[in-house]
């Protein structure tokens, strides 16, 4: 499990998956803890399939750095992400946000509510403002953060590739003050990033190493899996005919098709080089910074000095960064260049990031604003409640002045012998009325809190011979006794006319709400118990194919999680006290048989009891 002060970072590229923790320094720089990645197919015929492959690579690596359930910065593709720079004029600091704003909803060519958006603001030494606008649309942004979402993490903030490798660049390479062009080959796009000094420009082309393998499949008719295969194993570029005569005829023939493949890469490189220099206003690139997994293809550096006609050199995001002891030095050694947004995103973790952009999924949007409204709503309800106790009660008295009076109270208690029970009655009916705000405020988190209960549960249940029929919340649950416990939703909720709760009608432990106080017309009403009704334990319905072992796998991998922080189910007899008794196995699964009785069957029935750690209040 990462440190407090850790950062996790998740960079999501069209083939590869990596992810990195770092904790920081105390010089104030990285140290790269743990390290590990993944492949995946990049074949455009299997579009269908890249988002449940990246929930496998993504899941299978946080496990392996054991950071289920943490918090990541992970970024979005350039290719996905629409990017403007803006010089704006001199303007007080008060109105660069609306006129930032008013620029957005003119220059994304998209409408604005489609769009989640963010700006930051470039270092420039005119006086003129320099920001940076990048723009990503909505759905696209949170199907990435759902695929996230379903293995088992959470996020924290998402940037934009090409300002992760910027940040990553200026990190690295402080002394640099030539104008450079920062080069990320990838499968399906290359961001080119051109740093001047603190000048920014990015700008992202749809021409990366899958346009290699696509090339090969249809020139030799095969798969785009054995193209790919014969790229990374037999491929190079040819570097002209005086190249090729020293290869055999095979060999010779496949690195001119992958050289005439990659011909369009150096010329819109080119293409952009103009545009940099005549719109932008920047300089020629002095030397070209190759990074990305494209980078690998033999010759490629030799190649594009060629075309482009100026040094290249490899990019190493890892020169100022400390590497951990144990991390494997020699594979990281031959990785290094494509690890340039992970550091980037750690960069953002340690305050060291130039530029920093935040676009915010929806979800996330949501759960930080529950979060910064919880004290709110506490603050709020305490006064609100207390203003209409004192109100009807006719003390006359704002409820802002309630807190200095409890105090002026508490100070005179000692001397005033008579009138002591009346100060501690006033005195327990604040505590009670925050006690009850306490509790509104945590039903607003609870709504929260469903959303990690069912993706963890929906990523637990991703086996193929195991399904789920009905998934009940039930409260007033003793894991002892299997017949016991409430349902919490109503049957045929689904049919309920609008507005109308889907939460079936609550019996409460509880006992009922005190009655008023009879003692006179200006004692207000007693305010009742904070509530107590609460789902304890998710009871799941489900079928079970080909072998038993799915459903006793899935227990086991719960069973495993359990004492982690963060973990929201636990098989204790007493689930919030982690040194309780384990719960027996026919306790977890009360129905399970271990093959199918009827051989007219194609699966069996089980049914399973999660304890939640931590009851969710739900009135």
């Amino acid at each position: 499990m990462a440190d407090a002060e850790s950062t996790v970072a998740l960079s999501i590229g069209s083939q590869r998956i990596s992810m990195a923790v770092f904790d920081p320094s105390k010089s104030g720089g990285l140290i790269l803890k743990s390290y590990g990645s993944q492949t995946i197919l990049a074949d455009p015929s299997q579009d269908l399939t890249r988002l449940p492959q990246i929930t496998l690579a993504v899941k299978e690596l946080a496990a392996a750095l054991k950071v289920r359930g943490e918090k990541v910065r992970y970024s979005m593709s350039g290719q996905s992400v629409f990017t403007r720079f803006m010089k704006l004029p001199p303007l007080d600091e008060d109105n660069v946000e609306e006129l930032v704003k008013f620029e957005a909803q003119q220059h994304v060519p998209f409408p604005i509510e489609e769009v989640v958006w963010d700006w930051a603001r470039m270092e420039s030494s005119s006086p003129e403002k320099e920001v940076v606008l990048v723009a990503i649309k909505r759905d696209a942004l949170t199907e990435i953060n759902e695929t996230v979402a379903q293995a088992g993490i959470g996020t924290r903030e998402v940037d934009a590739a090409p300002m992760a490798l910027y940040n990553a660049f200026r990190y690295n390479y402080p002394n640099e003050d030539s104008p450079v062009l920062l080069m990320d080959v990838g499968a399906k796009a290359t961001n080119l990033v051109y740093v001047e000094g603190s000048k920014l420009f990015t700008r992202s082309i749809a021409v990366g190493s899958s346009s290699v393998t696509t090339a090969i499949a249809k020139e030799y008719n095969i798969s785009f899996a054995e193209a790919e295969n014969q790229k990374v194993s037999n491929g190079i570029v040819s570097l002209g005919s005086g190249h090729t005569s020293q290869l055999d005829e095979a060999s010779a023939q496949l690195a001119t098709v992958i050289r005439n493949s990659l011909n369009r890469l150096p010329a819109e490189v080119a293409r952009t080089n103009s545009y940099y220099r005549s719109q932008q206003e920047g300089s020629m690139p002095t030397k070209v910074y190759l990074a990305g997994g494209g980078a690998n293809l033999s010759y490629l550096p030799e190649f594009l000095e060629e075309k482009l006609r100026m040094p290249i050199e490899i990019f190493n995001p890892l020169q100022r960064v400390t590497v951990g002891k144990s991390i494997d030095v020699e594979g990281l050694g031959r990785e290094a260049h494509m690890i340039g947004e992970l550091v980037g995103l750690a960069l953002r973790g340690v305050g060291r990031a130039p530029v920093s952009i935040d676009l915010v999924p929806d979800a996330v949007a949501t759960e930080r604003a529950t979060a910064q409204r919880k004290p709110i709503l506490i603050a709020s309800a305490v006064i609100a409640m207390t203003a209409m106790g004192f109100w009807a009660a006719n003390k006359g008295v704002l409820a802002t002045d309630a807190v200095a009076k409890e105090k002026a109270m508490a100070q005179t208690k000692a001397k005033l012998a008579g009138p002591g029970g009346k100060i501690d009655r006033e005195t327990k009916r604040q505590k009670d009325l925050a006690d009850l705000a306490e509790a509104y405020a945590d039903q607003q988190a609870a709504r929260v809190r469903w959303i990690g209960v069912l993706t963890e549960v929906q990523s637990y249940f991703n086996d193929q011979d195991v399904w789920i029929t009905d998934f009940e919340p039930m409260g007033l649950y003793k894991t002892s006794d299997p017949k016991s416990g409430e349902a919490r939703v109503k049957q045929g909720f689904s049919k309920a006319a609008y507005g109308e709760s889907s939460l079936d009608n609550l019996k409460s432990n509880s006992s009922a709400a005190a009655t008023p106080s009879r003692r006179g017309k200006k004692k207000g009403p007693v305010a009742p118990e904070p509530p107590q009704e609460a789902i304890n334990v998710i009871r799941v319905t489900g079928f079970w194919k080909s072998d038993a072992q799915a459903v006793t796998k899935i227990v086991d991998r719960i069973r495993a999680k359990q004492g982690e922080d963060g973990a929201l189910f636990s098989f204790k007899q007493n689930p919030a006290d982690s040194s309780s008794a384990d719960l027996a196995d026919g306790d977890i699964l009360p129905v399970l048989n271990n093959t199918i009785t009827d051989p007219n069957k194609l699966a069996e029935q089980f049914v399973m009891i999660l304890p939640l750690k931590n009851p969710i209040q739900i009135k």
